[in-house]
This record gives structure tokens, sequence and C-alpha cells, in this order.
């Protein structure tokens, strides 16, 4: 009987060294060797305490007992029925907040089994060894109309064109993929591999038209009127300021810009034409992931990165992995700190005057709340601001139908299966709950695809 390591088998990865001066995959993937010992690892569980963390439900124990048993064929297909971007989700999503989060092995046993690290394997050999799109039922005579190609959207195209439905997505960029080709960094998601991921879902059928905004070239009651029903996936693309004296400077940039203008019009690649800054001395502000990747494009363009958050490290809601890989990568961690102006020479940005913070009571988050300290204001020098303070949605589509339900804040209002105040559109990921993960967004995308099947059938 083989011997099991019961420690996790981290994934290779360039050096820091290395991956500063380029855009290449940071992640370098499990080899055969290394996935079949971390399969090893999976106990098996019956009650599978993992799958409650999965927002779209794959079976993991199932799939991991395939890897062991050499049937990568088979745990393919299983994690195919239930995700329909694995490569994506192998790599992006937070496995140590979902499925990771209540693994048996995770405080005692060695640390949770990798089970990111095994979808990705499993799917990077699926596209390695060409594994056709999934078998899809006849066509049943549904026709549904889908508004993004994000990942909410791509996931309820997939289930809904497998179920026998006629799907059309509606994109109003020039390239499918949504958060995925403008907002994840090429050395985090490849857009070559997203690109694959979307040409599976084609192979189920779906149609994609792009260049089409959806508010403005087509209406959503226009929809209505050609389709069954309509989902509205649209993601969240309209950025948050700091709303300080300067943000107009030039030098100033969203995120939601800066991360588009590099990664979907690729003005990191030295023959370029996208108009881009390349500061020497950039501040980034906030802490999440777009943060994150925002402070390590910069670095990766030659600067010298700060970062700066009001809280302290232990309320950084990025992923632990990327905090840590930007701090390898030398990003510079300027915390409790709180920006109140950016200065301004020539029109152009040369510095930023903050305050520093201590915290206090929690506010209605949890989280404890950053108080300023009397005097403590500073200056950094720099040349480029980027502001990652979050997004909520565009508001085309809310201003051109008044009649559909939005939040406060800009949020389309429905239910937990997506359905919304009009009949026949529902609604899910970032368009329904403002900025959140990929993998939140699928689920919410497959909930609809099964809720627009299920009140079809009730009315026929």
């Amino acid at each position: 009987m083989a011997v099991v390591d019961t420690k996790r088998h981290n994934m290779p990865t360039q050096s820091a060294e290395q991956r500063i001066n380029n855009f290449d995959e940071v992640a370098l993937g499990y080899t055969p060797a290394l996935a079949a010992a971390e399969a090893e690892r999976c106990l098996g569980c019956k009650n599978a305490p993992c799958m409650k963390g999965c927002p779209v439900g794959v079976h993991i124990p199932d799939f991991i007992a395939r890897i062991k048993d050499g049937n990568m064929q088979g745990a393919i297909d299983i994690i195919k029925k239930d995700n329909n971007l694995p490569a994506i989700c192998g790599r992006v999503c937070p496995q140590e907040n979902q499925c990771e989060k209540f693994c048996v092995r995770k405080v005692k046993l060695g640390g949770s089994v990798a089970i990111g690290n095994l979808e990705r394997y499993t799917a990077d050999w699926a596209m390695d060894h060409g594994v056709t799109a999934s078998h899809c039922q006849p066509k049943n005579g549904m026709r549904v109309a889908i508004v993004g190609s994000g990942p909410a959207s791509l996931s309820c195209a997939g289930d809904l064109a497998r179920a026998g439905v006629d799907v059309t997505v509606f994109e109003a960029l020039h390239k499918a993929g949504g958060v995925l080709v403008y907002g994840i960094p090429e050395f985090r998601l490849p857009k070559a591999l997203v690109q694959k991921e979307i040409d599976g879902v084609l192979a189920l059928g779906v149609k994609i038209v792009t260049n089409v905004v959806i508010g403005k070239t087509l209406f959503i009651d226009e929809l209505l009127d050609q389709y069954d029903a309509v989902f509205i996936g649209s993601g969240a693309g309209l950025p948050s300021f700091l709303r300080i004296k300067g943000e107009n400077l030039n030098g100033v940039y969203s995120a939601n810009e800066y991360l588009t203008r590099l990664n979907l019009m690729k003005a990191y690649k030295p023959d370029a034409v996208t108009p881009v800054l390349k500061g020497k001395k950039v501040v980034v502000v906030g802490a999440g992931n777009v943060a994150m990747d925002s402070a390590r494009t910069a670095r990766r363009l030659g600067a010298e990165v700060h970062l700066v958050y009001r809280r302290s490290r232990a309320e950084m809601p990025a992923r632990a992995e990327e905090i840590e890989h930007a701090e390898e990568e030398g990003i510079i961690f300027d915390l409790l700190v709180n920006p109140v102006e950016i200065l301004g020479s020539d029109g152009s940005v040369s510095g930023m005057r903050c305050v520093r913070m201590r915290l206090g009571e929690p506010d209605a988050s949890g989280r404890q709340s950053p108080i300023a300290i009397d005097g403590s204001e500073f200056e950094i020098a720099c040349d480029e601001v980027i502001v990652a303070l979050g997004t909520t949605p565009n508001p085309i589509i809310k201003n051109s139908m008044p009649e559909l339900a939005t939040s406060r804040k800009g949020t389309i209002e429905a239910d937990e299966c997506g359905r919304t105040n009009i009949d026949r559109l529902y609604a899910g990921g970032d368009a329904m709950t403002g900025a959140a993960t990929v993998i939140l967004a699928m689920g919410a995308g497959k909930r609809s695809a099964q809720a627009i099947l299920n009140d079809y059938n009730a009315r026929k």
C-alpha cells in the first residue's frame, strides 16, 4: 500500500525575480506526478463537506477519485457537468474561502486538499487533449437572450445550451469574456486560455454577438419581444473614486480603465499602440484583488509601487495568495494610511498627501473603523495613481428601463434565482450583487438558467 504524504503539494511558480520582468503565468501548474500525489491526499469523504463551499456544486471527491484512478476523461466529465469554465476557476477562484475552507484536512492533516489546483490540472489536461463539448439535449424550441459575456452569462448560456435552448449572447465590447478578458491580468489568467473556454461554450451551439450595447443599440423590451426569456449578466463596470482634490489630474486612473488598457487592449506588449502611462513611482489605492492586479501589473512595467490601504494587513480583502505574491514581487504596503489629496504639477500627478490611521470600533460590516490620527499628514512622491476601490453596475440598462427595480447602488434587484420584477427577465452576477468573485457570478448564472427552464416549462 502506497504511503500518502499528509502535507499539501503546492504548485510550482516562477520566481519573483523572473516574473516581475514578464507577463507570463506565475503559477506553472502541476506535473502528472504532483497531481497524482495531491489527489491521493483526498479522503473521499462520503458527506463531501468541500462541496458545500462550491457555488456551482462540483462533485469534488468524485472528480479527484478519477484522477487517482488515472481516468482523466472521467474527471473532466464530472467537473463539466456543473462548471462550464473549470480552467478559469482553477486559477482565479478563492478556494481558500470556499471548497478548501471545509476540507477535513485543513487544520491538522497537512492542509486542505488543493482542490483548485487539481481542477486546473484536469481542465488543462482536457484542453491539451482536445476534449470537446459535452452532450446537449435536442433543441426544444426555446430561445433566450443573454446580456454580457462574463462568467455569469457564460455559465447561464452553457447550462441552457446543454438543455436544448437556442442561446444568443450580446456583448458590448469587441471581444467576449467580460472581466475575464479586461480585468484579470495575463500573468494570472492567460487570455488564450479564456478564449479556449469561450470556444467550449460556443461548441455547445451558443451564439455571441459583439459590439452591441444593450440600452443603446438594442433595448431589453426588444429582446423580450423576440426571446422567451432574457438574462442580464452585464457585470459591474462603473468604477468608484476617492472624491478628493486632484483626482482629475493627468496620471490618475481607475483600476478598471488601467487594467482594460493593459489586458484587453494589450498595452503591456512592447509594440502596443494603446496609450497608457508607465509611471516610475505608482501609488495604488485599495487592497482587494483588483488592487493587487493593478499593483503587480505596474511593477511589471518597471515601476516602484506603493499600495495604500486605510486598514491593517489583517483586513485586506484580497486573496492570501495574491497578497503574498505582491509582497514577493516588491510591492510596498503602506498600511493604516488614507489619501486626502492628490498633488499635481503642470496638470499631472506629482504626489499624494496622506494621513495615518488607527483602528477604532467595528463598523456595520464587522471590521474596525479606521480613524484619522491628528497631525499625522505626510506626502508620497509619485507620478501615477491607480484607484482600486470597487465598482458598481453601469447605469445604461437601468436608465433605459426605469421600470426595472434596482437598489440605491444601482444593482438589479432579483430573488435568489435571478427573477426580477419584470416577467421573463432575470439577472445575476455582479449586475445583481455588485463586484464579487468569478465563481459566485457563475453560481448565479447556473441558478438563473434553472429558473428560466423551470418557468418556461411551467408556462407551457
